[in-house]
């Protein structure tokens, strides 16, 4: 990636994403969080289908509070509000759905990932993207931003500074951050519609996955230990059903995470 305080082509990324809902990129040098910028515009139709792209984060986060570390310069860190809301019953489905998108981007330069449950996407076992989706709920619907956070120019002290190490997309192929956004939001619109079925996204998320059979290790929130299981579905709500000692359990998605 370039300095963040060198503008990016965001004129070139606009004109690639021309005649999708996805052609309008707002690019900040640093903010504290692009999820956050996103969520302030929520259900304003004037920003539908926007991405808000930063150079750097000063607040980034993951699931439950935890901390998105990304040097600067060294990671893609964007969030796209969805050109029109979805069914807040339907809502689960969103992060399934970007981490399908993201997934096809990456390999699309070469760059093979796994699907990890709930939200991110390893090289081995080492993370090299993140997904943390935020909504607004008036009603049925709800008004839904991606936020997305891609390893991709290692850095020397990369392996110091985070904790498990991660993968970044140079370890595997040489790609530039900005042609790399261009991939992923020409994939988003290219499947857009197909969150109308959202229980076609999750059969095609677990055949991604590589479930049933993928052994999980799992801590469920307020306890001491994890445990191992093998994951068999996606339950409706994003949970993970799972096997163990012999019989089947839905772990909720609001109620564990899933360690490396």
């Amino acid at each position: 990636m370039p300095d963040p305080h060198d503008p990016l082509p965001i004129d070139a990324i606009r004109a690639a994403l021309v005649g999708t809902p996805f052609a309008t990129v707002r690019y900040l040098a640093q903010t504290g969080s692009t999820n956050e910028d996103a969520a302030a515009l929520l259900g304003m139709p004037e920003h539908a289908g926007l991405t808000i792209l930063a150079g750097h984060q000063t607040r980034g986060s993951g699931r439950k509070g935890r901390t998105w570390i990304a040097p600067p310069g060294s990671s893609l860190l964007f969030t796209t509000i969805l050109p029109e809301p979805v069914p807040a019953s339907e809502i689960w489905t969103v992060p399934f759905w970007t981490a399908l998108a993201v997934r096809a981007g990456l390999q699309r330069h070469g760059i093979a990932t796994d699907l990890h449950w709930p939200n991110d996407l390893l090289v081995g076992p080492r993370k090299i993207a993140g997904i943390l989706c935020t909504s607004r709920v008036v009603g049925a619907h709800a008004y839904v931003a991606c936020g997305i956070g891609i390893n991709v120019t290692r850095s020397p002290d990369a392996d110091a500074e985070i904790a498990p190490p991660p993968a970044f997309c140079d370890d595997l192929a040489p790609v530039a951050g900005h042609e790399l956004l261009v991939t992923i939001l020409t994939q988003f619109a290219s499947t857009v519609a197909g969150l109308d079925a959202p229980q076609r996204i999750a059969r095609m998320w677990e055949a991604a996955a590589g479930l049933p059979g993928k052994r999980y290790r799992l801590l469920k929130d307020g306890e001491a230990e994890p445990f191992e299981a093998s994951a068999i579905a996606l339950a409706t709500g994003g949970g993970l059903v799972v096997e163990r000692d012999g019989s089947r359990e839905a772990v909720a998605l609001a109620d564990a995470r899933a360690l490396r």
